[in-house]
């Protein structure tokens, strides 16, 4: 990757001393550590605020929120986080590498549009035969690699992923979480998901969120080389253990 792409990394402390949301408590004396250089993993059951938690650290939030977010730099986080959702999101009238290039254009007075770092990223997603190509003429897989490009090239230190390959059929999953294990090291990754697998191959730290006002609990730190294996014995067991944990929240 060219060298002009950021790799500083930091820490991040989230407190929220409360947010609502249409008269509803959903957090209140929370507080989050995000590690650096590391993927962290939140899981949760539908409706827990998962969601509503990333997107407070994008600053997409709405409803009525008292924050601070303290990073291990010294600097503010506002404008250093890039965001990746669960749908693709591409404009449907610009071809995969006018929509790659869409925060440059919009930017364009300010800095140099990024071609040639634009075309380098579409290769390493296997997409350089289809950059001229329509989102209609792709696959799911293949539009969400384009909108994994998209995001990267945001270039931000801080990346907050939404369940971004929970659309996907099984094998382009497992693909898919390769290229951005691969994509996005020394990134501080913070990724919401509902599948306990994605979040063992993925990550450092596994964070559970349950109740309301919502509580967390770290429920796993794993070490070594990621993406793992989906098929390792030890991976294996913890995901029986917190699929267990999962479930009794439902009791």
């Amino acid at each position: 990757m060219r060298k002009n792409f950021t790799r500083q990394s930091f820490d991040i402390t989230a407190r929220i001393e409360t947010m609502r949301f249409d008269g509803t408590v959903l957090f209140e004396n929370l507080e989050l550590f995000i590690p650096k250089n590391t993927w962290t993993c939140l899981l949760g059951l539908s409706g827990v605020g998962k969601s509503t938690l990333l997107k407070l650290f994008a600053g997409l939030a709405t409803g009525d929120a008292i924050t601070e977010f303290e990073c291990s730099d010294g600097t503010a986080l506002a404008g250093r986080v890039a965001y990746m959702g669960q749908q693709d999101l591409l404009l449907p009238w610009l071809s995969v590498i006018d929509n790659v290039l869409l925060g440059d254009r919009l930017r364009t007075s300010h800095e140099p549009i990024r071609l040639g770092n634009a075309y380098e990223l579409i290769d390493r997603v296997g997409l350089r035969a289809y950059a001229a190509e329509l989102p209609v003429k792709l696959s799911g897989g293949m539009r969400q690699r384009a909108a994994l490009v998209r995001t990267l090239m945001e270039d931000k230190p801080v990346v907050v992923m939404d369940e971004p390959f929970s659309a996907l059929d099984a094998i382009t999953r497992l693909k898919l979480q390769d290229m951005a294990a691969d994509l996005l090291t020394n990134r501080t990754v913070f990724l919401v998901t509902h599948d306990p697998l994605e979040a063992l191959r993925l990550g450092g730290h596994i964070i559970l969120m349950s109740g309301r006002p919502a509580q967390l609990e770290p429920i796993a730190e794993l070490s070594g080389a990621t993406p793992r294996d989906a098929t390792d014995q030890l991976v294996l067991e913890q995901h029986a253990k917190i699929l267990n944990r999962m479930q009794a929240e439902l009791s």
